[in-house]
């Protein structure tokens, strides 16, 4: 009896889409979209530009399958192409909000209010634009960190760096980003 597709490990699925199985892509496109879709939004700031960046990185990585060597995981080289899509569409794109235009912290206490939603919306807007005005190299690695839960060893595959630079833009960015949010707390 064989395996079904979605219980095989991405390096057998990768293999047979190289070889040209749609369904094996599909299947690899299902399982990591959403963690993709996740690191694209808090680089790019929007939904739909995220999308277009994830979606151009399958057809990049479905092009590119031939060569993809197994060297890394699977997982590690789509974010490594996500993050490249990413940075492509950042410096094609207009200037980021600045700080400025978030809305200072509201002042009370009215857990499920509509001011305390409102609230809350400004706070993830501040961490959004505290986000787009750090560095590339530090906010990469804290959106992979932070948000995806990659270990610091598949960071660094990702970013090209060693594991103590990426330790290092880690911290730096965990400051940078305390600093920003301190009104909020």
């Amino acid at each position: 009896m064989t395996q079904p597709e979605g219980d095989l490990p991405d390096r057998v699925l990768a293999a047979r889409a190289a070889e040209g199985d749609d369904d094996a892509f599909a299947v690899l496109v299902r399982r990591h979209s959403r963690p993709l879709l996740g690191l694209a939004y808090y680089m790019l700031g929007s939904p739909q530009d995220a999308e277009e960046a994830v979606q151009d990185a399958f057809v990049s990585a479905w092009r590119r399958l031939p060569e993809y060597r197994q060297a890394a995981e699977f997982r590690t080289w789509m974010y490594r192409i996500t993050v490249n899509r990413c940075l492509n569409m950042r410096h094609r794109r207009s200037p980021p909000l600045s700080l400025d235009a978030v809305a200072e912290p509201a002042t009370g206490d009215g857990a499920g209010s509509p001011a305390r939603a409102a609230e809350e919306d400004a706070e993830v807007a501040a961490l959004t634009c505290a986000l787009r005005e750090m560095d590339t190299g530090l906010r990469i690695c804290w959106i992979l960190r932070e948000l995806q839960g990659l270990p610091y060893k598949e960071i660094a595959q990702v970013t090209r760096a060693s594991e103590p630079t990426v330790r290092g833009r880690l911290f730096r960015a965990r400051r940078l980003l305390k600093e920003a949010m301190a009104p909020w707390r």
